[in-house]
């Protein structure tokens, strides 16, 4: 009878209480073997399969001449596809049948491309991550990185769920932070434009009939003010200093953003700024612990996914954060030493990951944490709408006031002698 032997992987790995170690496993796939060294209370961090595979890629033409036709693409219609992707291999259909249906009911012209592409590529023999690895346009690090690992393991169409569930907490998390802020930014802005017209055009033309009805009386210092403001603005070039401010700013900082030093400065001062700074601090810390718990759970070793996920934060503090994890990993330190002398990260959050690592469900704490953040982010985000409404419309309503006082009170001065 011949004895059938396991593949073989070496691996390396954090001990519970410190420290690394080097040594081999045996498991039918990769994620087998994360799981084997995970209930061993070890950390994995690199895991190096010691039976040679290779997939074929020779098939795969040059992709250069497939970009030129090729838009950019939603996060949607990825997601979308993902979910399909996955329903489809849940029932049975081999992955290139699965492709090829995908494409002909595809609606997004530039995808149905994409996917049509991809399809080829397998085809000619390159995996489904390997083909997708060409368009980084719509396939981030973190999607090709997830496939890859669920190639291995052999549960692809799990992992393409996970990806979809990923993706439309991650989207619903932008629309809703970018929803609350709509409503106060288009009502402050047109409430400045109108202020600004009132003080360039209208305001003026007071000026000449109240110092008449003031009869050489100095005006009262309401008056003063707004008519000095207003000559500044229409005489003065007021209005351009005022309407370039915020344009420059705007410009400085997506220029600054270019760089990791001005990122870094810049989010810095956001996580110092009152509400706002912990509300993107909630933000960060929901979408790199769901991130990197996904990319665990998928089976990713934990190097690799946190080489991915410093890419997804949002927050270049977090970023430089999370790389200094890995850097202490490599060392032999623990995943939550670092995080705790940090001070970015909340005290129950270390607490939480802590039991995590030592329980070897590290992965299962990270999602939990990005479920709780997100709820968090939730509420807060509820409260500073229903917060702004009434704030802003009694900051409006302070600057009308101040207007009108200085329109009337000479006159009702000149009408009732006070």
């Amino acid at each position: 009878m011949q004895v059938i032997k396991m593949p073989l992987f070496k691996y390396e790995a954090i001990k519970a209480k410190g420290g690394s170690m080097t040594a081999t496993i045996e498991a039918l796939t990769q994620s087998d073997a994360l799981s084997k060294i995970r209930n061993q209370g070890y950390l994995p961090t690199k895991l190096i399969p010691l039976t040679h595979t290779t997939s074929p890629s020779a098939g795969m033409g040059d992709a250069s001449h497939r970009k030129s036709g090729v838009g950019k693409v939603k996060t949607k219609v990825i997601t979308e596809f993902a979910r399909e992707l996955a329903t489809l291999q849940e029932a049975g259909l081999p992955l290139l049948r699965s492709l090829r249906s995908l494409q002909k009911q595809e609606k997004s012209k530039s995808f149905k491309k994409i996917i049509g592409f991809i399809a080829d590529d397998i085809e000619g023999g390159a995996t489904l991550s390997e083909a997708m690895n060409r368009y980084p346009g719509c396939f981030d690090r973190l999607f090709v990185g997830m496939v890859a690992a669920g190639e291995k393991g052999g549960i692809l169409e799990l992992i393409l769920t996970r990806l979809a569930d990923f993706m439309e907490k991650s989207e619903r998390l932008k629309a809703k932070v970018k929803g609350a802020m709509i409503y106060p930014a288009t009502v402050l802005t047109v409430a400045f434009a109108i202020v600004l017209l009132l003080m360039t055009f209208v305001i003026p033309k007071f000026e000449a009939v109240l110092n008449e009805l003031s009869e050489g009386r100095e005006l009262n210092v309401i008056t003063r003010t707004v008519m000095g403001i207003a000559s500044w603005i229409a005489k003065d070039y007021g209005w351009a200093i005022l309407v370039g401010i915020p344009i420059g700013f705007i410009i400085l900082t997506r220029i600054a953003r270019r760089f990791q030093i001005g990122r870094m400065v810049l989010d810095s001062i956001i996580l110092k700024l009152p509400v706002i700074g912990e509300l993107r601090r909630r933000i960060s810390i929901a979408r790199w612990t769901r991130t990197l718990g996904t990319l665990l759970g998928a089976g990713v070793p934990i190097l690799d996914a946190i080489a991915v996920t410093t890419q997804t934060t949002g927050n270049e503090v977090f970023s430089k954060l999370l790389t200094n994890v890995g850097e202490s990993i490599r060392q032999g330190d623990t995943f939550v030493n670092p995080l705790e002398k940090s001070r970015q990260v909340p005290s129950t959050v270390v607490s939480m990951l802590a039991v995590g690592e030592e329980s070897g469900d590290l992965d299962k704490m990270l999602l939990k944490l990005g479920d709780k953040y997100d709820y968090r982010v939730d509420v807060q985000v509820n409260s500073l709408m229903s917060l702004l409404e009434p704030v802003v419309i009694i900051v409006l309503g302070v600057i009308v006031l101040f207007i009108l006082l200085a329109i009337l009170l000479p006159v009702f001065s000149d009408i009732i002698p006070m």
